[in-house]
C-alpha cells in the first residue's frame, strides 16, 4: 500500500504498474508509462479509469470487456490501496481508492504543504514558451489580455510538473506595420501643430496615437519632420514603438504577468543574423526556389498546402522568413521543446512553421502551437464592440481597473484555449458566490477564518495524525476525494496544455469545501475529530491556495 506521506503520482504508478504486470502475464509487453489513467466524470464510478483493455484489444484482435476481465484476474493491489476494482461499458477497468488509503492522504498533503501535487513527469527538460507577442502598435486589447492569462498559468503548470520553463515574449519592431505606425503618428503631430493633412488610409486611427503625439516636445516633433521622407517616418516610428513597448510592458505588470525576456525582430536582420542564416541553410539543404524575382520555400514537402514566399520580388523579406529565423534562434538556444501561443487569426501560421523547423532538424514533436480563440465582451447581455484600429476598444489595464486582474484571469481560464469566449462583465464585477472567482476565493478565506477560530478555541494540528481515520462522513470524504486528485490534475493539464482544468477543479473543490463546511461542525467537544477536521481544512486551504497560484490568481485570508 502507498503510505501516508506518498502522493497521487506514487498511487497512479501503482496502478499502471499492476496493469502492466497483469498485461505481462498474459504475454502482452506494455510499458506502465504508457497506459493511461484517468478520473471518471462520474465519482460513482471510481477514482481512476483506464481504458487500456480497449486499446489493446483493437491490437491483438480480442474482445475488450474479456480481456479487461483477465486483466482485473491478474492484478496485484493491495486492497488497503485499492478496495474497488470493476469493469464498464465496454471494457474500462475503474478503480476504487480505500478509505483508508483517502484518509492517509490528509497527513501527505499537511506534511508536503505548497509541493503537494509536484512532478518530475517534465524531468528538467527545458521549455521555452512564447505568448502575448502582440504587434507593438498600441495597448494590449482583450485576446492579447485572454493569451497572456492562459501563457502565465501554463507556465506554472509545466513548473510544477517538473520542466525547466522559460517565457518569451516577441516584440515584431520591423517591416511595414512599423512604418504605418509611424506615419500614423508623424500625420498626428503635423494635425496637432496645425497642418492641414489627411490621415492615411491605412494607418493606425485610434485616439491614443492622439494622445500619443501630443507628449512629443513641439521642437523634437518638427526636427524629426525636417528629416523628410523615410527618416521622417522612422523617427515618429522609434518613438511610438519606445512608448507602446512601455505600455505593453506596463499593462502586463498590472496583470500579474512576467516574461524572461523580451525579443526584438530587429536583432534578426544584423550582420550575421538568423535572416542570412536561414536563407543559405535552405539554399544548401534544397528547400529553396526562385520563381519570378522571389524566393520561395518547398513547404509543401513538410506537409503544407502550398509553397510560401520568403523573399518577395522586390528583395524585401516576408513575415514568413522573419517567422523562421526567429525559430531557428530558439533551436541554437537548445530548448528541448517550443510552445507558441498565437491568436486566432495566425492558424494558418501552424503547418508552414513546424515545416520551417523540420528543415533546420527540429523533431516532429520540437514545435507546439496552440491557438487562443477570439473574445467577445458581454455586458447586459450585449456584446461590446472591439477595435483596435478604429478606436473603439476595450484593453487590458480598462479590463482590469474595471473587474480587477484576478477575475479577469480566472474567466479567461474557465474554457478551452480554442474555445470562443464570451467575457461577462456584469457576472465578474459581482462580490457574491455567483462570480465564479468570487466563490473560489471567499472558500480560501472561510478556511482561513475556520483555522484561525479553531486555534483560537485550542485545536492546533495534532502530531498524531491517526485521527483522520474518524472522518467517515459523506461530506468528508467527497472533499477527500477532490483533494487526493489534484497531483493528477497537474499532469494532465502539464500533458495536454490545458489551463482551464484548474479553473473547473477549483470550483469544484470550493463547493466541496462549502457543503462540508455547512454539514461537518469543525470545532466540537470531540477533541480527536476536531483536530482530524482542522487537517483537513488545512489540507483544502494548502490544495486550493495552489490551485489559485497556479491560475495566477491571488488567494485573500478575509474578505
Amino acid at each position: 500500500m502507498a503510505s501516508s506521506g506518498e502522493n497521487i503520482f506514487s498511487a497512479r504508478e501503482a496502478v499502471s504498474g499492476a496493469i502492466a504486470a497483469a498485461l505481462d502475464k498474459l504475454g502482452i509487453g506494455a510499458d506502465a508509462g504508457s497506459i493511461m489513467l484517468e478520473r471518471p466524470n462520474d465519482p460513482s464510478h471510481g477514482d481512476l479509469s483506464c481504458n487500456i483493455a480497449l486499446v489493446t484489444a483493437k491490437k491483438i484482435g480480442t474482445n475488450p470487456r474479456k480481456l479487461a476481465a483477465r486483466l482485473v484476474e491478474g492484478l496485484e493491489l493491495d486492497e488497503d490501496f485499492i478496495d474497488r476494482v470493476e469493469i464498464a461499458g465496454p471494457g474500462f477497468i475503474n478503480f476504487s481508492f480505500s478509505d483508508r488509503y483517502l484518509t492517509g492522504q490528509i497527513a501527505a498533503i499537511n506534511e508536503l504543504g505548497d509541493s503537494y501535487g509536484s512532478s518530475n513527469l517534465g524531468g528538467g527538460r527545458k521549455v521555452q514558451v512564447e505568448f502575448v507577442s502582440a504587434n507593438p502598435t498600441g495597448p494590449l486589447v482583450i485576446v492579447s489580455a485572454r493569451a497572456a492569462a492562459i501563457g502565465a498559468a501554463l507556465v506554472n503548470i509545466l513548473k510544477k510538473a517538473g520542466y525547466e520553463v522559460e517565457t518569451e515574449y516577441y516584440l515584431n519592431d520591423a517591416g511595414s506595420q512599423v512604418r504605418k505606425l509611424g506615419a500614423s503618428t508623424m500625420t498626428r503631430f503635423r494635425q496637432r501643430i496645425g497642418e492641414d493633412v489627411p490621415f492615411p488610409e491605412d494607418g493606425y486611427s485610434g485616439e491614443y496615437l492622439v494622445d500619443l503625439a501630443a507628449e512629443i516636445p513641439e521642437g523634437e516633433g518638427r526636427a524629426w519632420l525636417e528629416k523628410g521622407g523615410d527618416e521622417a517616418v522612422k523617427a515618429f516610428g522609434d518613438y511610438t514603438l519606445d512608448r507602446t513597448i512601455t505600455w505593453i510592458k506596463g499593462d502586463l505588470e498590472g496583470f500579474g504577468v512576467e516574461f524572461d525576456a523580451f525579443f526584438r525582430e530587429s536583432a534578426l536582420y544584423v550582420e550575421g543574423g538568423e535572416i542570412e542564416d536561414v536563407l543559405a541553410l535552405y539554399r544548401d539543404r534544397g528547400s529553396v526556389y526562385e520563381e519570378e524575382g522571389a524566393v520561395w520555400f518547398r513547404s509543401t514537402d513538410y506537409g503544407d498546402e502550398k509553397d510560401r514566399v520568403l523573399v518577395r520580388s522586390d528583395g524585401t523579406p516576408t513575415y514568413f522568413l522573419a517567422d523562421a529565423a526567429y525559430h531557428l534562434n530558439k533551436f541554437r538556444r537548445g530548448f528541448d521543446r517550443v510552445i507558441d501561443i498565437f491568436g486566432p487569426d495566425h492558424h494558418g501560421h501552424i503547418a508552414r512553421l513546424k515545416a520551417a523547423s523540420a528543415v533546420f532538424g527540429a523533431p516532429d514533436d520540437w514545435l507546439t502551437v496552440l491557438t487562443v480563440q477570439w473574445v467577445r465582451l458581454m455586458e447586459d447581455g450585449r456584446q461590446i464592440k472591439m477595435s483596435k484600429r478604429g478606436g473603439e476598444f476595450e484593453t487590458l489595464a480598462d479590463l482590469v481597473t474595471d473587474v480587477g486582474a484576478d477575475a479577469s484571469k480566472f474567466f479567461f481560464l474557465m474554457r478551452k484555449i480554442n474555445a470562443h469566449l464570451d467575457f461577462n462583465l456584469t457576472l465578474a464585477r459581482k462580490e457574491s458566490e455567483e462570480n465564479p472567482v468570487y466563490y473560489v476565493q471567499y472558500a480560501h478565506a472561510r478556511i482561513c477564518s475556520v483555522i484561525s477560530y479553531a486555534r483560537g478555541e485550542g485545536v492546533e494540528s495534532p502530531k498524531d495524525s491517526s485521527c483522520v481515520e474518524l472522518l467517515t462522513e459523506p461530506e468528508e470524504m467527497e472533499l477527500i476525494r477532490n483533494l487526493v486528485i489534484f497531483p493528477q490534475l497537474i499532469e494532465g493539464a502539464a500533458e495536454s496544455y490545458e489551463p482551464h482544468r484548474l479553473s473547473t477543479y477549483g470550483q469544484q473543490l470550493a463547493g466541496s469545501f462549502h457543503r462540508f463546511y455547512h454539514i461537518c461542525r469543525i470545532v466540537s467537544g470531540d477533541t480527536r475529530l476536531s483536530e482530524a477536521r482542522l487537517l483537513l481544512a488545512i489540507a483544502t486551504k494548502i490544495v486550493l491556495s495552489e490551485t489559485l497560484r497556479l491560475l495566477g490568481i491571488s488567494a485573500p485570508e478575509r474578505m
